[in-house]
């Protein structure tokens, strides 16, 4: 007889435990708890598997996916791998009346190679690279699997490539993971071993406004894995809702005789672009004449410190350490420190004026007011932060000159790009836009197009997605995007876009800004662009 905890149909025990484990020890084991409905649905899958007698999760939890299995399946033997031993008690507790549940307190991904099981099911740690002993898993990631990965590669993806090995025969996987490396550079190697193995049949991505997970500032999708030979294809799935989640379970439940709607063949499914083309309209299908942003530039992370409170200085604080302000770098370290499209000399005084933190730690020679500044760096260990210990000096800051165009990180209404007049520097609060030689003079121009609608439209086939309708763009998302030619504009309609530019610039600058320039200026680029 199971105990009674084991049914319990609901998230309460995840709730029970949030509630009495601090958040920091959650975060600390990446513990981000699947909702009770998509459990349900993933455990499904596997249950559609009829010959399944072993099940692996190989992060365990408090046991949701075994609770779920439990529904359908009493006799099947269960395997659960965890690292915290507190959540382990935990759970432990929950199944101790159940002879075919069996919880470890070892690491998946450095255990139980050599077992294979009918059906693997699981919610793996969200670590990023610099959040886990990545060179140890990854040397044993490849030497099992033979196969070279990305040194930025996340532990998700990892726990994905080992249970995708460790299927039997007709055996089924369900994974529910951050839909972010289907779009990333990292991800190109792990999508390459996923065509290669041909045992993914579904991607179900999640509407990128509603966040699974309720702790996590991430979007989640869910992959689900059959290894039989009944498809050669994928499909994708877009699902807006958890309650439309839960309307798919007719569709999946009918494999592997049900009709694709958004199938790619595996011989089709191309490692190297991003995936959302798969799933997602391509705005820049509606233009022509495009041409790759890296044609007129680069783009490269703003300036990072490592210790942004020990390297940011306002006047007040150089005062209080003495430091001159010729070792202070003009910095911008607040995306909410700069308003508007412009951010003029002008702007930093007033900044200045206002004690912002909008200086950087110099020290490009040594007096005594920079020694006991950076002595105090010292013994409060700045020097042994991940990126300033790899510098040397520790306190030297990244050489990277002030650029004259500034993009915005992360966003929600498109991309926003500022023209850095002041000649400023910048953290990784913005990303830093250099023009080559041959654009340099046209820099008005480029300026007056990245500020359009149609610009953020296009850009926007290249974002990340993360919860709640957060976008991100790292550098090469930019640089590998897509932009109107601008060899394409005829002398006459680049100085009707420049002198309109130029009105509203002057609008903006004097506190009147009049958004019809910039629409007069959108019109004039959909005239030349749109197919």
């Amino acid at each position: 007889m199971l105990a009674t905890k084991i049914h319990i149909t609901s998230n309460e025990p995840e709730k029970e435990y949030a509630q009495t484990v601090s958040l920091e020890h959650r975060k600390k084991f990446a513990q981000f708890f699947t909702p009770f409905v998509v459990a349900e649905f993933m455990s499904k899958w596997i249950l559609g598997n009829k010959t399944l007698n072993t099940v692996l999760d190989p992060a365990f939890g408090l046991g949701i996916f075994a609770r779920t299995i439990r529904e359908a399946d009493q006799q099947c033997k269960i395997k659960g791998f965890e690292i915290d031993e507190i959540i382990l008690n935990e759970a432990t507790e929950i199944f101790e009346e159940d002879n075919d549940t069996f919880i470890l307190l070892k690491d998946y991904m450095f255990n139980d190679w050599e077992n294979r099981y009918d059906g693997i099911i699981c919610n793996p740690p969200y670590f990023k690279f610099h959040d886990y002993d990545n060179k140890a898993t990854l040397k044993e990631i490849e030497e099992k699997l033979g196969l070279k990965l990305n040194g930025f590669t996340n532990l998700y993806t990892l726990f994905l490539l080992k249970s995708a090995y460790q299927l039997n025969k007709n055996g089924r996987a369900a994974y529910i993971i951050p839909s972010e490396f289907l779009n990333s550079d990292y991800g190109k190697l792990v999508k390459s071993y996923l065509i290669k193995n041909k045992l993914l049949r579904y991607i179900i991505v999640f509407d990128f406004e509603e966040n699974v997970f309720d702790d996590a500032l991430t979007t989640a999708s869910i992959l689900l894995f059959a290894n039989d030979k009944e498809k050669s294809e994928v499909e994708f799935i877009n699902v807006k809702s958890l309650d439309e989640l839960q309307s798919l379970q007719t569709k999946i439940q009918s494999y592997p005789n049900n009709k694709s709607e958004k199938s790619v063949s595996f011989s089709e499914l191309n490692p190297e672009i991003k995936w959302r083309a798969y799933y997602q309209k391509q705005n820049a299908t509606r233009f022509k004449n495009l041409v790759p942003f890296s044609n007129y530039g680069k783009v490269v992370r703003g300036i990072a410190t490592g210790a942004n409170e020990y390297f940011t200085f306002n006047q007040s604080k150089a005062k209080q350490y003495k430091i001159d302000e010729k070792y202070l770098l003009p910095c911008i370290t607040k995306s909410v420190d700069v308003i508007g499209a412009f951010f003029t000399k002008e702007n930093f005084e007033e900044l200045k004026q206002k004690d912002k933190n909008i200086f950087l730690f110099n020290a490009i020679e040594q007096n005594e007011a920079l020694s006991k500044y950076i002595f105090k760096g010292e013994k409060e260990e700045i020097n042994k932060k991940f990126l300033t210990s790899s510098r040397n000096p520790w306190y030297a800051l990244e050489k990277r000159p002030p650029s004259p165009i500034w993009v915005s990180v992360f966003n929600r209404n498109g991309l926003r790009f500022i023209r850095n007049e002041a000649n400023i520097s910048n953290l990784t609060t913005f990303h830093c836009i250099y023009l080559n030689m041959f654009s340099e003079p046209k820099v008005d121009l480029l300026f007056a197009y990245l500020l359009t609608d149609l610009s953020k439209e296009i850009f926007n086939d290249n974002r990340r997605e993360y919860g709640n309708g957060l976008h991100k763009f790292e550098p090469n998302d930019i640089n590998k995007a897509l932009m109107v030619d601008l060899d394409k504009i005829s002398p006459k309609d680049e100085e009707m876009i420049l002198n309109l530019y130029h009105e509203y610039r002057e609008s903006e600058l004097i506190d009147k800004v009049n958004p019809k320039f910039l629409n007069q200026i959108n019109y004039i680029f959909e005239t030349l662009f749109l197919t």
